[in-house]
């Protein structure tokens, strides 16, 4: 999905890409770049269910694809993958959504086995990225408290917004990417799936974390994180991010006159507007000088 670019463009905006084949570009002191690979094989399945201490992971985990964007002047990280994501799922620890009785045979593996969800099968996560400060390649410092003196990250709430309207400016698109972190059709019962996307302009880049669920039928869950940074902007670098969850029942949405045909409700885009927003924050991240 990535976008093929006038190499002038590229230049004249400051901007080239990476060497080596690598999927993304250096821009004004950013690495910014997409990285994919299959889905977990059966023994990192394993691997994955023992440091996460569950039993359960969606069907479909892409455990090597991740969009990582680095600021080099400090060696700050912003990256997101699914591990990290799944551990936010493993420790939110939501109730299962109740299913439908006609529907829970999906649910089975095997016709005589008795389906018990005890757990979120939906893997929705509080999931809005993973923040590093690499001190160099052979050591990296978490992006939390620590005691030994060593630089970390923190978010900062604000009144800041993200200037959706500048966003929508006709610009250049230096560089455009989305990779899919996991994905579970819920036994043929609806969606979950977390996926990214990056986009790179010639003043600014945006991206966008989502977790989409549709429960047929039951309920849909849409988890948004957007961060935007402008480049030379300011003296002290500084990334915004805005996160939105919204959630509706198809029993409430119907209540309010609109359809309950899940044909209409397979783009999350197009009917975001018509599920309530339950939870809105806007942060801002100062990246630190060079460590």
């Amino acid at each position: 999905m990535e976008t093929e670019v006038d190499k002038e463009i590229l230049k004249s905006s400051g901007a080239e890409l990476l060497p080596d084949g690598r999927s993304g570009l250096r821009i004004h002191g950013w690495e910014i770049e997409t990285l994919r690979g299959t889905i977990l094989t059966s023994l990192a399945v394993e691997e994955w269910e023992e440091k996460l201490r569950t039993s359960h992971l969606p069907e479909m985990v892409f455990g090597e694809n991740a969009l990582v964007l680095k600021h080099l002047g400090s060696n700050t990280k912003i990256h997101f993958n699914a591990f990290d994501a799944l551990a936010g799922w493993k420790q939110e620890g939501l109730p299962p959504v109740e299913v439908p009785a006609a529907a829970q045979w999906k649910f089975r593996s095997k016709p005589s086995q008795q389906v018990i969800l005890d757990y979120d099968y939906t893997f929705t996560t509080p999931y809005c990225g993973s923040e590093v400060i690499e001190k160099d390649k052979e050591a990296q410092v978490e992006a939390k408290a620590n005691t030994k003196g060593e630089a970390s990250l923190q978010w900062e709430n604000c009144e800041d917004q993200i200037d959706l309207a500048a966003l929508s400016l006709k610009e250049p698109i230096l560089f455009y990417d989305e990779v899919v972190l996991y994905e579970d059709e819920l036994a043929d019962n609806g969606v979950s799936l977390l996926t990214v996307k990056v986009r790179v302009m010639p003043s600014s880049w945006f991206l966008l974390l989502r977790f989409w669920l549709r429960v047929d039928g039951v309920l849909m869950r849409l988890r948004e994180t957007r961060m935007h940074y402008v480049f030379g902007k300011d003296e002290t670098p500084t990334v915004l991010r805005e996160n939105c969850w919204r959630e509706a029942t198809f029993q409430s949405l119907s209540a309010k006159g609109y359809p309950v045909d899940l044909a209409v409700y397979s783009d999350p885009s197009s009917i975001s507007q018509r599920l309530p927003v339950i939870k809105q924050t806007t942060q801002k991240l100062k990246i630190p000088r060079k460590v």
